[in-house]
């Protein structure tokens, strides 16, 4: 069993959804998909959503309840069997976002990165990963590719808990406090330089850049203490300034709207 794994076979994806930071992310992300699944002017039920790195459904199973035909791809198996017992329509496969082989090219409106480049280490596998996002999206589809920030590393684990001496010690942060790839830690983390780089080494058009969750992961015991009416007022400004550069950097996650 791999260390990615042994993670997320204690991880509980479902629970972190359903707080209120992670709400916050999971209502930005479907707006997004909402927003650029009608912008395809097709009936709901005639879209394709490939959903790779799918973990417990917590995107696939709403988008079928919705009417999308969805396809569903995940690694670790014990996700995949979560999401399975939920019995949702969803099509589901063992596999990962670097071999797509098992499914048909250019079937899907909308493709879902949710996931893998959080732990994918070379940009050689990063390429990979979209190319095979690319080579099964529609022509006029989209990618949603979602990233870690690096900020948001160096702020919540380098300097929050007090591991910064021994990050730069290690070389495990540059000089100009950027992240240092290493195949033993389960995370990578970009900047907005690192991800528009990449869209265009991988031949996408970047569409739309928003931050999925903005300040919401460092306001954790704020958000829990609002009543659902503050709440509701919070996520109202949140997605009128997710597009907003200066917040985008302070995002813990940030999308990245693709296409080919």
């Amino acid at each position: 069993m791999t260390a990615l794994e042994k993670y997320y076979n204690k991880f509980n994806e479902d629970k972190r959804l359903k707080s209120r930071h992670g709400r916050v992310e999971f209502t930005t992300n479907m707006k997004y998909i909402h927003d650029f699944a009608k912008g395809l002017n097709a009936n709901v039920k005639e879209l394709s959503v490939l959903d790779i790195g799918a973990g417990t459904g917590a995107y696939s199973v709403p988008l079928s309840q919705e009417g999308f035909c969805v396809t569903a791809v995940e690694l670790v198996k014990r996700n995949l069997d979560c999401l399975e017992a939920k019995h949702a329509n969803v099509n589901c496969w063992p596999g990962n976002a670097l071999d797509l082989s098992f499914l048909k090219d250019r079937t899907f409106d909308i493709v879902l990165l949710f996931g893998p480049l959080y732990h994918l280490h070379s940009k050689e596998e990063r390429l990979k990963a979209f190319e095979q996002a690319a080579l099964h999206t529609k022509k006029g589809g989209f990618i949603f590719a979602s990233y870690l920030t690096n900020e948001y590393s160096i702020i919540e684990y380098c300097f929050k808990k007090g591991k910064i001496l021994e990050c730069l010690v290690q070389g495990l942060v540059t000089e100009d406090f950027h992240t240092v790839e290493n195949q033993d830690q389960l995370y990578s983390y970009f900047r907005l330089e690192d991800i528009t780089s990449l869209a265009k080494e991988a031949g996408l058009e970047s569409v739309k850049l928003f931050a999925s969750d903005g300040p919401a992961d460092y306001m954790r015991q704020t958000l829990n203490a609002m009543s659902e009416e503050e709440f509701d007022i919070f996520l109202k400004y949140h997605l009128a300034t997710c597009e907003r550069a200066e917040l985008l950097r302070a995002s813990s996650h940030i999308v990245n709207i693709l296409k080919i």
